[in-house]
């Protein structure tokens, strides 16, 4: 006689627990002043408390609860307390939180149309609505994906895939007759670019660096002037990615200046605005975007600046019948008799299996509503300047770049020793977390406004912890 099968929870039991562990994340979004911000546990220390074999009996939902507060959280940076201050904003607010639950729930797999409808036609109606708000044209086709880490890689890819002396969806980026190619990028651009230059096949190598300008902005001259050498040389040019909020500064490359050169050459223009991108929903920040509708294709990550809880990345394309040319591929059993009468999105990117991403931020959308999602942006630039100001009045601090946002990048005036050290200190406290950078061969502090839950109160009681431990050094 077979054994039963393990039984699911029923309706009754997932109602029970569901209360209970939403009550569990309420708690914990409401108290975060009980947490570290910085997880101040040592490596190992997480495994040493998890048994070395999976249970072979279930255990009950009580035990899992108690060892997600006991075990879990102690070993977790909390990106979602409104203390954390590294890196770019990150908030995973209330309806987005619900819209994740809801996805689980629905665990539908978007690959094409006829296999999650709503998953599908939901997607390109809410970014619809983004690319309205930012102000691109209607000519840009949205696709969400994970990170923006992606989606620059897709838009990496489907640049190569203009190239008309290489077929390379068919034989390849090698071979004897294969051209050198090369794209450009500032010196400030995120490693995402690099990884995407080793991941098509270009290399290292093959991507350019261009100097900036003293704000850390891509000097177009210089840009220029590299794809004219390049040439001479017998290189192959064929993208160029400018940033619109980099990373260690949140500069904003001149893209209309850009968009010239790339129109001049016949090169791809693909914009990496994840950071500051969400900004341009504000009208008066909207000018940021100038020149991106001559792009090829944007990125901007509504999980950094749109209360949408990680993952998130809103990549849009304005010739899609390229990207498509470079990822459609269809297997037997996934052709359906819609056509082209619907989008499916497996035949525009990578992935096959895709989740219910756009269920959450429609979510956040609606219940936040444009004008609420345009004041969280101006309060955390207005806090981002604020605390640029108490920075100016300490003389034993410097402001070493521009703000045009909310991340301050600053240092202690004196040696990258100094520096390191008061991160560390201000890092164990525990209190508040704070990251670097490196401009002009000098160690810098970097430090971005960007939760909901942030106020005033945790940026001044930030900047005095820094100042303390300067004092007390």
């Amino acid at each position: 006689m077979s054994k039963s099968r393990p039984a699911d929870m029923t309706p009754d039991e997932f109602k029970q627990w569901g209360h209970q562990f939403i009550d569990w994340v309420g708690e914990y979004l409401a108290h975060p002043e009980r947490l570290n911000v910085l997880s101040q546990i040592e490596p190992g220390d997480i495994r040493r408390q998890l048994p070395v074999l999976p249970p072979q009996q279930p255990e009950s939902m009580s035990e899992v609860l108690k060892d997600l507060g006991n075990i879990i959280v102690p070993g977790l940076t909390h990106w979602n307390h409104p203390d954390f201050f590294a890196y770019f904003p990150n908030t995973g607010s209330g309806p987005g939180i619900l819209g994740e639950l809801v996805c689980a729930a629905f665990n539908v797999n978007g690959m094409v149309w006829r296999t999650a409808p709503a998953a599908t036609e939901l997607e390109e109606h809410v970014l619809g609505w983004l690319r309205d708000l930012i102000g691109l044209s209607k000519t840009f086709k949205g696709i969400v994906h994970d990170t923006a880490s992606i989606s620059t890689f897709h838009a990496l890819v489907a640049a190569r895939e203009t190239i008309r002396e290489r077929n390379v969806r068919d034989e390849g980026i090698g071979g004897p007759d294969a051209p050198r190619l090369r794209m450009y990028a500032s010196e400030q651009a995120h490693s995402s670019v690099e990884k995407g230059a080793m991941a098509i096949g270009i290399g290292r190598r093959g991507l350019v660096k261009i100097p900036t300008d003293p704000e850390f902005r891509m000097d177009p001259a210089a840009l220029d002037a590299a794809i004219r050498r390049d040439l001479d040389d017998g290189w192959r040019p064929f993208c160029v990615v400018a940033t619109v909020g980099t990373t260690s500064t949140t500069s904003v490359d001149p893209v209309p200046a850009i968009a010239d050169i790339c129109e001049k050459y016949g090169l791809w223009l693909h914009v990496d605005a994840a950071y500051a991108g969400s900004a341009a929903i504000v009208p008066e920040f909207q000018y940021i975007l100038d020149g991106c509708d001559r792009a090829d294709s944007l990125v901007t990550n509504p999980h950094k600046w749109l209360l949408t809880p990680v993952d998130f990345s809103a990549f849009y394309c304005r010739r899609p019948d390229i990207l498509r040319r470079a990822f459609s591929l269809t297997a037997e059993y996934l052709t359906t008799a819609e056509g082209e009468e619907v989008t499916n999105a497996m035949d525009y990117s990578l992935q096959l299996g895709r989740r219910f991403r756009a269920l959450k931020f429609w979510m956040v959308i609606r219940y936040f509503g444009v004008d609420g999602l345009r004041d969280v942006i101006r309060e955390h630039i207005r806090l981002g300047k604020h605390f640029a100001s108490l920075v100016k009045l300490d003389n034993r601090f410097e402001i070493v770049a521009p703000v045009p946002f909310s991340s301050v990048c600053f240092r202690l005036r004196g040696g990258d020793a100094e520096n390191q050290s008061l991160i560390d200190r201000v890092n164990a406290t525990g209190k508040i977390f704070i990251s670097h950078t490196r401009l002009n061969e000098k160690l810098t502090i970097h430090f971005t406004v960007g939760n909901l839950r942030t106020t005033e109160d945790h940026v001044d009681a930030a900047w005095q912890l820094i100042q303390g431990l300067v004092r007390n050094r």
